[in-house]
């Protein structure tokens, strides 16, 4: 059973057809990309997918699990989280601070237990602390733990979103173009972090728009154009589909 199943999903907003019936799966312990020309639903999928936007038809499963329709609160606590194409990190909190936002949704101590600082949640504030620690240990950002968020450098920045997406410990990391704004030897940085985080058994789904960052590491890609799929096979056999050439990436290939 693949880890994500999307059946026929269709959404419009308005008169824009953003995705129209698309299918795919996901295997478990998969690197899988989803590429596409600007406007051809890839975000829109992938807020399908994490359930900020419901679909108009069609299902996702998650381990065979229905997760279409459900808010983004309980398909993250079903094991699904993401970085966004727009970093958003919260202003006036450290970088550990950001990642344990990412940790206390596995969390079991409610508000009232942490305001009136309870043994219970005192003691997962600190499992809370730990781990988002070791995960931003696991990015090589450790050292950057009391730093101001919003105030680092936007590779630095990144990193701190994935690490707080990684702090949850999810079944399927979602990833809206992690690459954008980075430079050459930062997305060389990158790849090796997407592929450690493959090993560590996580699932990675991925938008991105640097043909090389996909073809080096993903084993699968899916390719959209105005809201269909047009493709979606192995990378290479993907790269050189006369069909994804003339329409994606132009008659000169990759």
């Amino acid at each position: 059973m693949p880890l994500v199943e999307v059946a026929g999903v269709s959404k419009r907003f308005g008169g824009v057809q953003a995705v129209n019936d698309v299918s795919f799966r996901v295997e478990r312990g998969m690197i899988k990309a989803v590429i596409g020309p600007n406007g051809a639903g890839k975000t829109t999928l992938f807020n399908m997918v994490s359930g900020f936007v419901a679909p108009d038809t069609g299902t996702i499963r998650l381990d065979g699990h229905p997760i279409h329709g459900q808010p983004p609160h309980r398909v993250a606590a079903r094991g699904v989280s993401r970085t966004f194409q727009n970093i958003r990190l919260f202003a006036q909190m450290s970088a550990l601070e950001n990642v344990m936002v990412g940790r206390h949704l596995r969390a079991r101590s409610g508000f009232l237990a942490g305001m009136l600082g309870l043994g219970r949640a005192r003691r997962e504030d600190r499992e809370v602390r730990t781990r988002a620690l070791e995960v931003m240990e696991f990015l090589g950002i450790a050292a950057l733990a009391d730093a101001d968020a919003t105030r680092l450098a936007y590779g630095q920045q990144r990193a701190v979103e994935l690490a707080r997406a990684l702090a949850s410990d999810p079944e399927l990391l979602l990833l809206d173009e992690p690459a954008a704004g980075l430079n050459m030897r930062e997305t060389r940085d990158l790849a090796r972090l997407i592929t450690r985080v493959r090993a560590r058994g996580i699932t990675v789904l991925l938008v991105e728009h640097d043909m090389s960052l996909v073809m080096d590491i993903c084993d699968e890609v899916l390719v959209l154009s105005y809201g269909e799929k047009i493709a979606d096979a192995e990378a290479r056999a993907v790269q050189q589909d006369p069909q994804v050439v003339r329409i994606y990436l132009g008659e000169e290939g990759c």
